[in-house]
């Protein structure tokens, strides 16, 4: 498995820099950091007194390599599930907060394991986490990737506003769908005419 330094370094990569697009509910973003992040950290990085989006532009590459691993890997308790799983939650948890654990707990309910979907790693969730990793170690990871893939078109079959996340504007799959497949084996990835049909009525 790869170094969760490594993961976060990618995640970096894949946030890509500042960005703060109004259609997106996480506001002003750097290399997958949040402004809710460093308001809820306190972290003035410009020293004027207020955390705004100025912090946001200040944050430095492996500032927020740190940031990811301590407040969105360490904290949250993804380093107790099945490593396996650990690179598409991280992932699925800088983009969707704790949305990317009640994905895992909903999927692991579906798989037969009597847990509650609350968003917390607990040891109920990560004992259920081993079982269905055990009971499936060659499909788990496929399995949660498929759910991401699910959960970002649901929003976008809800929310039209987020549709340009999910489609590129040719028409092809937008970042939402090509993160969550960069963790599903590639025979299970979406044809391009499978994608269509799911977004046709978009």
């Amino acid at each position: 498995m790869q170094t969760v330094e490594r993961i976060a370094q990618e995640i970096v990569a894949r946030e890509g820099g500042y960005v703060d697009d109004p259609d997106d509910p996480g506001g002003a973003t750097n290399f997958g950091v949040t402004i809710h992040t460093l308001r809820r950290l306190g972290l003035d990085l410009t020293g004027d007194g207020a955390v705004d989006a100025s912090d946001v532009r200040a944050l430095t590459r492996d500032r927020a390599v740190a940031l990811l691993i301590d407040h969105y890997y360490r904290r949250p308790g993804i380093a107790r599930l099945p490593e396996s799983l650990q690179a598409s939650v991280f992932d699925m948890y800088v983009n969707a907060g704790v949305n990317a654990v009640k994905i895992l707990q909903r999927l692991l309910r579906e798989m037969g394991q009597g847990i509650e979907v609350d968003g917390l790693i607990g040891p109920i969730t990560v004992t259920a986490a081993e079982v269905a990793a055990k009971a499936a170690p060659d499909h788990i990871a496929d399995a949660y990737g498929i759910a991401r893939r699910n959960y970002y078109l649901s929003l976008a079959d809800a929310r039209p506003a987020s549709r340009k996340f999910a489609r590129s504007r040719a028409g092809g799959k937008g970042g939402w769908i090509t993160r969550a497949e960069d963790f599903i084996s590639p025979r299970f990835h979406l044809s391009q005419a499978q994608f269509n049909a799911r977004i046709s009525a978009w």
